[in-house]
């Protein structure tokens, strides 16, 4: 049903139609299009949709997402719809989404239309249609691809790959050695900004006003070898400290020697593996044997994870300061650190950049004033090109814009592709191949905890599959079961899983939400429980008696192999059963054979209304399961499924019995398919006779034991004689009889009193 509504305070008059319970707008035309910011967002079927997770183009839905937050929202759809219908001659363009944009259909009364229409000239002829007149996606995509490789594409960045200058080209690698997050030029490429290029430089000016205050004399303790020797200085000075603070404990104690030495243990752990030549496992160790002799040795004794360090701090401080020596004393030791004191306080002023490990000590080429000059000239060009960047990009939103708004709305304000029969949403993503159908409202699940919350709420059979391709790709999805039956459905089935591209991926099941299909369904389904129910019970029983009989058969043997041994005596023989428990059980297939004739004589006795009390029985036994499932199925909805990925539904878009068996397609053979009848492997099936003769002898059994058959057998065959009280024909339910008139009040008064009884 369409009908038009046509607001108050609306200037356009819309067109609704009613799908899946709810009444959603028409939009065919652009004037429709144009007119959304109209229409009451409360009329909209959604009001958010996610960027990624859709079958839709994502480069237009990053481009209506203005803010970058991952999501289109319904003022993000109206300001790309308005942005575009302000550059359009005829906003009916949007209803022409398969036709290229044509030039003279952008407005050139505006700055930006001309703008915008010129630069689209200038990249026809470009591309060598100038000609052409039009530009459709593909050949945006293809002239945005050529501008953004160029050195000077407006985005401020300047990839290595961009530039000719060998030595601006290092300096540029030099400059991104130190960016820790580098910018993404617009080819996808890393490069260096005009920031990132100041930030160096600032860098380079700190570092060389540190350097020149070092070179003054007094902080050259050793010339040209100072920065060497007090780098080895600094590599052990920790330590070296921690070595003299120990044998001075020991001078004080010598109780603490064994202590300050370190424990046996981690010894006996190092000499049962392998033992390296660094021997780091002994880096916590002291430098050496700690004595009271406060005298540190400088190679013989020194703990062989500290020995390339001791050695470097001989050779390039201790030795050049005090002369050859093996040993080190603590008052020697403070001597050197007073004499790197001035030095000292000076290193510990270095700044600290992003570019510490690059080696000023030789001058490059690639760090004279000149090469910086032509590395700025570089990104001014590049800034200078933004200009026509942006018209590039606006050209590219146009077209894109024009071909894919329409779609998005009518995905988006309105279901219209989903309710359909020929039409295929945005959030469909492919067709799952399972059990003998195909189901098509399959979702992309992002989240699986969320979404499996969120599913049990949209009353749909649910089938969550982990799918994976060819070439290793991997994803979840969430396929609806809305047609068929579930008997053969179960985790650790396998499918097979079709995207839009038609690609096949490997499919199987994880994880069943289940619900009702259909009316038919859930009345089979409390019978189908039942059987299962007792093919379980079955199966455990017999597993169990098959174990019991397995260990009676293996104890007896052994008892037996026992006794013929003469250790023990053979075991007894089975009791047997007591008279009681006869009795007990007598009683019982009494008391239950009378109960079931009492059922089927008033079963049989219903006469022609026979057919009536079978369809109440089967009615009491599915009626519950029946009534479930149509309150679900009238709440069957995609709304949970789609606000689990992210969208935000501001309706429920329902999935009734009809759409839901064109979502889910069951198995059929063509019409007008040769069919041959003839299985060679089909089970034999029984005579005709003998199901008659069958149906003949239940049929007197019951008679008899419900007493029809009693007037036509001798007195000693009848079923009241051989069942005697349990017979349903001697068994009489007497109701006491009904008033035929309540007693009035004056003939109660009237009544004589009963007599007392005599003693």
């Amino acid at each position: 049903m369409i009908f038009a509504i046509v607001a108050p305070e609306m200037g356009h008059r819309f067109r609704f139609y009613r799908a899946g319970g709810v009444d959603q707008v028409q939009l065919k035309t652009g004037a429709d299009l144009v007119a959304l910011r109209e229409l009451d967002q409360k009329l909209w079927v959604a009001l958010s949709c996610p960027v990624v997770g859709v079958e839709f183009d994502t480069r237009t839905l990053a481009l209506i997402d203005s803010d970058g937050d991952g999501k289109v929202r319904a003022p993000d759809l109206l300001e790309a719809i308005e942005w575009a219908a302000s550059l359009l001659v005829d906003v009916e363009e949007f209803a022409r989404p398969d036709e290229p944009l044509k030039l003279e259909a952008i407005r050139d009364d505006s700055e930006e239309g001309r703008l915008v229409r010129s630069t689209m000239q200038s990249l026809l002829g470009g591309l060598g249609k100038k000609d052409q007149g039009a530009m459709s996606v593909a050949e945006t995509v293809s002239a945005l691809d050529t501008f953004n490789h160029l050195p000077e594409n407006g985005d401020g960045v300047v990839p290595p790959s961009t530039v000719g200058d060998d030595d601006v080209r290092e300096l540029v690698l030099a400059i991104l050695a130190g960016v820790e997050a580098p910018k993404i030029d617009r080819a996808g490429d890393p490069g260096v900004s005009a920031e990132d290029v100041q930030g160096f430089f600032e860098a380079l000016e700190l570092r060389k006003s540190w350097q020149t205050a070092g070179e003054v004399p007094e902080l050259q303790v050793l010339g040209e070898r100072t920065a060497e020797a007090h780098a080895a200085l600094v590599a052990v000075a920790d330590k070296v400290e921690d070595y003299f603070a120990r044998c001075r404990i020991v001078a004080f104690d010598d109780r603490a020697t064994s202590a300050m030495n370190g424990h046996e243990a981690p010894y006996a752990a190092l000499g049962g593996g392998v033992i390296g030549r660094a021997v780091t496992e002994l880096d916590a160790h002291p430098l050496s044997h700690v004595t009271p002799a406060t005298s540190l040795p400088l190679s013989a004794t020194v703990n062989p994870a500290w020995a390339d360090r001791m050695a470097a701090f001989r050779d390039h401080t201790v030795e050049p300061i005090l002369g050859v020596r093996t040993h080190l004393t603590e008052t020697e030791f403070r001597d050197i650190q007073s004499r790197f004191s001035v030095y000292s306080e000076w290193y510990q002023k270095k700044p600290a950049t992003r570019w510490d490990a690059l080696d000023l000590s030789v001058p490059a080429p690639w760090l004279e004033a000149t090469v910086r000059a032509r590395l700025s000239d570089i990104l001014a060009a590049d800034e200078a090109a933004s200009a026509r960047a942006g018209a590039i990009e606006s050209v590219e939103k146009l077209v894109r814009f024009k071909q894919g708004l329409l779609r998005l709305a009518n995905n988006f304000v309105a279901f219209r592709e989903f309710y359909r029969p020929d039409g295929r949403a945005i959030f469909q993503i492919g067709t799952l191949y399972l059990d003998q159908r195909a189901m098509d409202l399959v979702l992309r699940v992002n989240d699986v905890p969320r979404h499996i919350a969120m599913g049990a709420l949209a009353c749909t059979y649910l089938l969550y599959c982990d799918v994976k391709n060819a070439k290793g790709q991997t994803m979840q999805i969430a396929a609806g079961v809305t047609n068929g039956d579930v008997d053969n459905l179960m985790v650790g089935r396998n499918g097979i899983f079709y995207d839009l591209s038609g690609e096949d991926w490997d499919a199987t099941v994880v994880r069943i939400v289940e619900n009702p299909i259909s009316i038919r369904q859930a009345f089979w389904s409390p019978y189908k429980k039942l059987v299962r129910l007792i093919e379980e019970q079955v199966s455990k029983r017999a597993a169990a008696a098959q174990a019991e009989a397995d260990a009676s058969v293996g104890s007896k043997a052994l008892a037996v192999d026992a006794a013929t041994k003469g250790d023990v005596k053979p075991p007894d023989a089975p009791k047997k059963l007591d008279i009681g428990v006869v009795a007990a059980l007598g009683v019982a297939v009494g008391g239950i054979t009378a109960a079931l004739g009492v059922f089927l004589q008033a079963f049989l006795g219903l006469g022609l209304w026979m057919p009536l009390g079978i369809l109440g029985i089967m009615l009491a036994i599915s009626g519950p399961a029946m009534a479930v499932a149509w309150l679900k199925l009238r709440r069957r909805n995609i709304g949970p499924l789609l606000d689990a990925n992210g969208w935000a539904i501001n309706v429920m878009p329902r999935v009734n019995v009809a759409l839901g068996r064109e979502l889910t397609e069951l198995a059929t053979l063509p019409p007008g398919t040769p069919r041959d009848l003839v299985d060679p492997f089909a089970e034999k099936k029984a005579p005709v006779w003998r199901t008659l003769l069958s149906l003949l002898f239940v049929v007197l059994l019951v008679g008899w034991v419900i007493g029809r058959l009693d007037r036509f057998l001798p007195e000693k065959y009848r079923s009241t004689t051989v069942l005697g009280a349990a017979a349903p024909a001697n068994v009489k339910v007497k109701f006491p009889p009904l008033p035929t008139a309540l007693p009035s009040a004056a003939s109660s008064a009237k009544a004589p009193a009963p007599a007392a009884p005599k003693p």
